[in-house]
């Protein structure tokens, strides 16, 4: 028996229309689409959301230093003049080192981490920058349902399509 249901289409059409609804589902929070495909993103989403359920805990922090450019009043970079071995100046810009936490992933974290990438697609917002799904998993819906031991989401029928009968329902994450 498959692992997952053919829902008429190649392996990779399926796996993309996959990919979406399932993006679409930890982005929104909620999709509306027919039951067999929800069933299929259910089961899914169930396991990525017990993968960021397990892992969520799972990093250390640790002091990195980091180098930034100094800028004067107006914003600005601020350049400095150097003196080459040859004797050449040029300019150069000034930076200012500075220590900060990073938060740095167990192996098993980051084994999790590349899993969900397999399953999710970058999703960008109305500016045109990048939200990173694994972060979101990672960090909002893996503490909220920490308490939880599985049923992360639930479909709720909604009757027949008009065009061709197939039954929509609409799959939602619990919390």
């Amino acid at each position: 028996m498959p692992t997952q249901r053919k829902l008429g289409r190649p392996t990779d059409q399926r796996k993309a229309m996959l990919k979406g609804l399932v993006t679409s589902l930890i982005h929104y929070g909620r999709i509306e689409t027919t039951e067999t495909r929800a069933k299929e993103v259910s089961a899914i989403a169930e396991k990525l959301i017990t993968l960021a359920v397990r892992e969520c805990d799972n990093f250390t922090s640790k002091p990195v230093t980091v180098s930034a450019p100094v800028m004067d009043s107006k914003g600005y970079k601020s350049y400095k003049t150097v003196t080459s071995k040859n004797g050449n100046k040029y300019q150069v810009v000034e930076r200012a080192k500075k220590e900060e936490l990073r938060q740095v992933d167990g192996p098993t974290r980051l084994s999790a981490r590349r899993n969900m990438m397999n399953w999710l697609y970058r999703v960008h917002d109305e500016n045109g920058n990048a939200i990173s799904m694994t972060n979101k998993l990672m960090n909002e819906i893996g503490p909220k349902f920490k308490d939880t031991k599985g049923g992360y989401t639930r479909a709720i029928k909604l009757g027949a399509r008009r065009g061709d009968g197939a039954p929509i329902v609409v799959l939602e994450l619990t919390k």
